[in-house]
């Protein structure tokens, strides 16, 4: 079973993921330009998978997330020529998760999204703009992506 499992790593690469959470929702933009064929699933007991195909090459990604997930209540948006395809996760229960996925273990293709983080005591401040995932009113005035923050400006701005 060990060939035939790399030789699946090889056919499929793994998309840089940037993570955020509100209580009621987990935001994920899985990185991947110019995305298509993209199919997104998220089942009940927090599985969620993704795969896509960009400039002839595939991307799939498997996360079995921290808790339970409403998929009715899930959303994605992505637009043709985009950098990004962004999930906003509806979660079961209105409460904090420690992390993003039930394993401990860690992955260098995920990372926090600063852009979208919100800690816990500052939620009810900005219970206003909850739901960040359509644009906010914050610093958006166009439909492009300029406020993402995208990985390299990330690894800039922890000085690496």
């Amino acid at each position: 079973p060990r060939p035939a499992a790399r030789r699946r790593v090889a056919m499929s690469r793994q998309p840089e993921v940037l993570w955020a959470q509100r209580s009621e929702k987990v935001y994920l933009t899985i990185s991947v330009p110019d995305a298509e064929d993209v199919v997104i699933k998220t089942e009940p007991q927090g599985i969620f998978s993704f795969s896509a195909v960009a400039h002839g090459e595939s991307f799939s990604l498997n996360l079995e997330l921290f808790d339970s997930v409403l998929p009715e209540g899930s959303k994605t948006k992505t637009k043709v020529g985009s950098r990004n395809i962004i999930c906003s996760i509806q979660k079961d229960k209105k409460c904090w998760w420690k992390r993003l996925l039930k394993s401990e273990a860690k992955h260098p293709y995920i990372k926090v999204d600063w852009n979208k983080w919100c800690d816990e005591d500052e939620e009810s401040e900005n219970s206003g703009s909850d739901d960040d995932f359509d644009g906010g009113e914050e610093n958006d005035e166009s439909d492009a992506d300029d406020g993402m923050l995208y990985l390299p400006d990330l690894e800039k701005l922890r000085g690496k």
